[in-house]
């Protein structure tokens, strides 16, 4: 069983300016809650029941979120607005929370290694909050990935298939499929040209690692843009060993766009009126 879930939390949310000028964009709504609460959710559905959160400067409100607010739910006490804080109460009853601060915006990779200390070494699962998905009768997608991994035991990406223009967005795989939707990763591309991409298939927010990927993020020098990439290390991981893409069921949107934002809270509007 992995316990633990990592929340790389420390960017500035700079596309969504102003809004996230004093916010983080993590705590930005759909509908009526913020985006990392349905990350954490996903997480607990998973069995990860340890929450550990990369957070930076002007990022209190997410520990805020996850903490009692004593004079809101003295006012809101005996109303029909208590049930509004159902769903948080089951989270903080059932989730342990720690947090550390990454003091310098270095990648992703560097994001994960920030958050060494609150994991240890043992495998540990990720979460990119302003990845949104809903696995529908599927199950959630961490929750997909973690059968993968009690097969294989070993580190596991989730991978979407784009239009080709797409690819220069994210980091892209290339492999060998091993079963269905499962790829032998074989290279890892960060951001390519849509001309030199190796395929289609993008990563997304969600991975299942084992701890050795933090020895070997200390070991990789900066890539794109300067910065420690989780791709580069996940690449060595692989030459090394084997990492796995899984291609999930489901949907994803991309909160990390205004565009996405704006579709994810149409959807779970929709979902909430046809319950």
């Amino acid at each position: 069983m992995i316990k633990k879930c990592l929340f790389p939390a420390a960017g500035y949310g700079t596309r969504f300016l102003p809004a996230t000028k004093a916010m983080p964009k993590e705590v930005l709504p759909i509908v009526n809650k913020p985006l990392i609460q349905y990350g954490v959710e996903e997480a607990l559905a998973t069995g990860m029941h340890d929450i550990a959160i990369v957070t930076g400067r002007g990022k209190r409100a997410l520990e805020d979120h996850f903490d009692i607010s004593y004079e809101l739910e003295h006012q809101i006490s005996g109303t029909q607005k208590e049930s509004y804080l159902q769903d948080i109460r089951l989270l903080m009853e059932q989730c342990t929370f720690s947090y550390t601060r990454q003091n310098a915006m270095k990648g992703l990779g560097h994001a994960i290694l920030t958050g060494e200390p609150l994991i240890g070494r043992e495998p540990f699962g990720v979460i990119l909050a302003d990845d949104l998905c809903d696995g529908g009768e599927a199950g959630g997608v961490l929750s997909q990935m973690l059968k993968i991994y009690n097969k294989y035991r070993c580190s596991i990406v989730a991978i979407q298939e784009v239009p080709q223009e797409d690819t220069l967005k994210y980091g892209v795989i290339a492999g060998s499929e091993l079963e269905d939707n499962v790829y032998l990763v074989s290279d890892m591309v960060e951001k390519p040209d849509p001309e030199k991409a190796p395929s289609n298939l993008i990563i997304i927010g969600r991975y299942i690692l084992t701890p050795d990927i933090f020895d070997i993020l200390r070991q990789t020098a900066p890539g794109k843009s300067g910065e420690i990439q989780i791709t580069d290390a996940l690449l060595t991981q692989a030459k090394r060993n084997m990492v796995l893409a899984y291609r999930f069921k489901g949907r994803r949107f991309d909160c990390g766009s205004v565009g996405g934002f704006v579709e994810a809270t149409n959807y779970y509007y929709q979902q909430m009126l046809a319950e």
